[in-house]
């Protein structure tokens, strides 16, 4: 299984790489091993100030539909419209070019939910 060690992780399997103050976020491997053929990416929160936890848009399987969570407070900026012709890209590059959002962090938002590739490999096993 694949954990980048230079990212954080959240317990709900997304993955978060922060420069600055934007972050870039996408789903971790184990998440789209565990979904199986994803065909559908839908984030409808462009622009939107989310709180940490809230969900930011969902993925579609071939058998389930999953909600996508925000690991930390901010506003959205931006969605990967690559994924809109390509949502397969998340089951293929779930690191690189299956990215979903990009989010500027919110003044004082709190990290310490996030793991590191330590503790999420720990939770997943």
């Amino acid at each position: 299984m694949n954990t980048p060690s230079e990212l954080k992780y959240t317990k709900d399997h997304e993955w978060i790489k922060i420069e600055g103050n934007v972050a870039t976020i996408g789903i971790t491997d184990f998440a789209q091993g565990e979904l199986g053929d994803i065909v559908y990416v839908d984030v409808d929160t462009v622009d939107d100030d989310l709180e940490g936890g809230a969900v930011f848009g969902s993925v579609e399987a071939v058998k389930t539909v999953s909600d996508l969570f925000l690991p930390i407070a901010g506003k959205v900026i931006e969605f990967n419209s690559d994924l809109e012709d390509a949502p397969e890209t998340l089951n293929s590059d779930p690191y690189g070019d299956g990215w979903i959002i990009k989010l500027e962090i919110a003044e004082g938002a709190d990290h310490g939910e996030l793991l590191s590739a330590e503790e999420y490999q720990a939770i997943i096993g």
